[in-house]
């Protein structure tokens, strides 16, 4: 069995309807595919309706700050209706857009020659996220493509032209995730120097209530991998993998990294009262 728990679509930065994202599973020899759009389930309706015989697990990457620094959550197996969970969800993609347009600011001020009416008509009804904004300045010319805009000139994590934005402390995104019937694994914990998560914060969400780490992505090296999955069985914690694809923006990669049969397994019956 194959299965890949970190896909995107164009209900948030990614590149393809979710339609298309289940048929490029298929295609991909997939056999379970999670989407997984930023603090959103709005493609998940699509998704479903395309899926073949392609198991849709049904996810979302949550969006948390620890010690004042990004992280992210895949969560899986919620209902997206809960009330907490669905207010929480609500401000976090209200404070979304208020961010990216004061991006747009700063970004003009530099002289980059983009509007936020530019930014919205790339997002469309998509969550706004800053992958919205690199494409606004690769089309403008400012930039060659839309990955030299994630660095300190521009809007990387502490650019010239970044902005902060409300989070859930991964604490409390966790409990809420669990009182909402899903589990949470944290995503991508080595993937960028920006934002890397120690073992001692790893082991402080395990003993808050995670499921699991996402062990196999493509931005970790074989040795970061094996130091995770480690970690994984020390705080036992489910070592899950991804491909993290967000369409063209990350060369249509979805299936080059997978979670184990075993782990998949291991990870829905941590949902309560949950048979796959």
């Amino acid at each position: 069995m194959r299965a890949d728990l970190q896909v995107h679509s164009r209900a948030s930065d990614g590149t393809d309807p979710p339609a298309e994202v289940m048929r490029r599973a298929a295609l991909a020899g997939l056999d379970v595919v999670a989407l997984t759009d930023h603090d959103t389930v709005a493609g998940h309706a699509e998704a479903r309706q395309a899926a073949g015989r392609v198991t849709l697990l049904p996810g979302m990457e949550l969006s948390c700050l620890l010690d004042g620094r990004s992280l992210h959550l895949l969560a899986y197996l919620f209902d997206a209706g809960h009330p907490d969970l669905a207010t929480e969800l609500s401000r976090i993609r209200d404070d979304r857009v208020l961010r990216a347009q004061a991006m747009v600011r700063r970004l003009a001020d530099l002289g980059v020659d983009i509007t936020w009416d530019q930014v919205a008509a790339i997002a469309g009804p998509a969550v706004v996220g800053r992958p919205h904004i690199a494409r606004a300045m690769a089309a403008s010319g400012a930039i060659a493509s839309p990955a030299e805009a994630f660095t300190r000139d521009w809007i990387g994590d502490g650019g010239r032209a970044y902005v902060g934005r409300y989070a859930l402390d991964p604490g409390r995104a966790i409990r809420l995730v669990r009182d909402a019937g899903g589990v949470a694994v944290l995503a991508h914990p080595l993937a960028s120097r920006d934002t890397l998560v120690s073992d001692e914060q790893i082991a402080g969400l395990a003993a808050a209530g995670l499921a699991g780490v996402e062990v196999f992505h493509p931005d970790q090296t074989e040795t970061e991998r094996a130091g995770l999955l480690a970690l994984a069985h020390d705080l036992d914690l489910v070592a899950t993998g991804g491909s993290d694809d967000h369409g063209s923006l990350t060369g249509h990669r979805i299936g080059c990294d997978t979670t184990a049969a075993d782990a998949y397994q291991a990870l829905i019956s941590r949902v309560p009262g949950y048979r796959a």
